[in-house]
């Protein structure tokens, strides 16, 4: 359409009507900023790395269609390498490199492996000591729980109390940020590092002296701003383009928030979140591109919300609907057109209306055990990944459809689904798999 409308606009009869130089030159600089915008949407649609938590969008979708539906233990399995030890993290992926963070079986190391995407061969790791004692490392909160992010040419990794550290793709250390105290939760920490311009932020906690939104030079690990809150959660912040600027948004018991990522500075909050906010929040534009809708949800049967966004100060007025009670959810559900769908953590799949709240369907039934995985969406297909392994892949629509259930062999997992280029990466606790249709 846009295409459309330049040329439209460049026709013989417009520029006699113009009669100037002037005209042409406007009407070659939108064509080539038309040009310039189609290239870059085309090449982040056809990106095929997953540089960070929930994928290139933080929202976990993926570009890709050609994904398998089907495997098991041998069935399409490109490879699979061991793990050394239990942990949840998600990986990443760059390019032919995956980036992972571990911990020893012991619990008293913390780092970051890097794999060959071709066979899951080590490529480096790099650890360092933290033996200290900290609450919520005992089954199944591991340290390194938190999933790495790479812009592709450094890679920024949250130990949780041990520091944010930051390594080339190398392995070498380029800079670490062992001073930011230590966090003590009963359930451990899970916030991802989150990337954005010259930017590394991280939602530190939860912890009652240490909580705060951290923003570091993503060059130097020099602080940048921070923002300190009394309460935290497990929800990892996401950057949305909000009436034509960047917000961060992060949902907390304090309520659903927005954040200024240059500065740090507090924009709007919703009222409506209980305690214990474990998932990440998302976000769907507006189509006239203005405002949009912002998504939260408690766990532990907390309350979820959604609300408009593009206000200021207290926007609860704005609120679109508000669910006061609901089953618990750890995992981070999907937004697909006007749909939100969300999985419980005891793997019923739900599907409410955007804009309303409405149910649209919910599942009789129990899908499988339990899942604290987030979902993952390519094309009308989500992925749901249960902890003992199995991957439960159901249709997007106004009527539940189930597509196919994959299992690994009922091995343990907290991981999310990570995908690339047609790969499925899941990490259990035994092994990272790779998972491609074979042709």
């Amino acid at each position: 359409m846009l295409f459309a409308k330049v040329i439209e606009d460049f026709t013989l009869s417009r520029f006699d009507q113009a009669r100037n130089m002037s005209f042409f030159l406007r009407c070659l600089s939108t064509f080539m900023g038309a040009l310039a915008l189609t290239v870059a949407l085309s090449a982040t649609a056809h990106a095929d790395n997953w540089p960070a938590w929930r994928g290139p969008t933080g929202q976990g979708h993926c570009a890709e269609t050609n994904l398998p539906l089907k495997w098991s233990t041998t069935e399409n399995v490109k490879w699979k390498v061991a793990m050394p030890a239990p942990g949840n993290s998600t990986p990443a992926i760059w390019g032919e490199r995956i980036f992972i963070t571990q911990s020893n079986k012991e619990c008293t190391t913390r780092g970051l492996m890097c794999l060959d995407r071709a066979d899951g061969k080590l490529l480096w790791r790099h650890d360092i000591d933290y033996p200290e004692k900290e609450r919520g490392v005992s089954p199944p909160y591991y340290p390194c729980a938190a999933s790495p992010t790479t812009d592709g040419e450094r890679v920024v990794v949250s130990y949780g109390s041990a520091g944010m550290f930051c390594y080339d793709f190398a392995g070498k250390v380029l800079w670490k940020r062992d001073d930011l105290g230590k966090w003590t939760h009963t359930y451990g920490n899970a916030s991802s590092p989150v990337l954005h311009g010259d930017l590394a932020i991280l939602w530190c906690g939860p912890d009652a002296k240490h909580t705060r939104l951290l923003a570091v030079d993503k060059k130097s690990g020099a602080t940048v701003w921070e923002h300190k809150e009394r309460n935290g959660s497990w929800s990892t912040p996401l950057v949305a383009r909000v009436n034509g600027h960047d917000q961060l948004l992060l949902s907390m018991p304090d309520g659903f928030k927005g954040f200024d990522p240059r500065t740090g500075k507090l924009l709007w909050h919703c009222d409506g979140l209980t305690q214990l906010v474990y998932n990440s929040p998302l976000y769907a534009p507006d189509p006239s591109g203005k405002g949009g809708v912002g998504v939260a949800m408690s766990g532990y049967g907390g309350a979820a919300l959604a609300v408009q966004l593009g206000g200021s100060g207290d926007i609860t007025k704005d609120r679109l609907w508000l669910h006061p009670r609901n089953t618990q959810r750890v995992g981070s559900g999907v937004i697909v057109d006007d749909h939100v769908y969300i999985l419980e953590a005891n793997v019923v799949p739900h599907c409410y209306e955007l804009r309303t709240g409405k149910q649209v369907w919910k599942v009789d039934k129990r899908l499988g055990d339990v899942s604290w995985s987030s979902m993952v969406v390519s094309g009308d297909r989500i992925y749901a990944l249960c902890q003992n392994g199995d991957t439960h892949i159901f249709a997007t629509g106004p009527k539940f459809q189930l597509l196919a259930t994959n299992r690994l062999g009922g091995e343990y997992t907290n991981s999310s689904i990570a995908v690339s280029n047609g790969d499925l990466f899941i990490r259990t606790w035994e092994h990272l798999w790779c998972i491609r249709e074979k042709k």
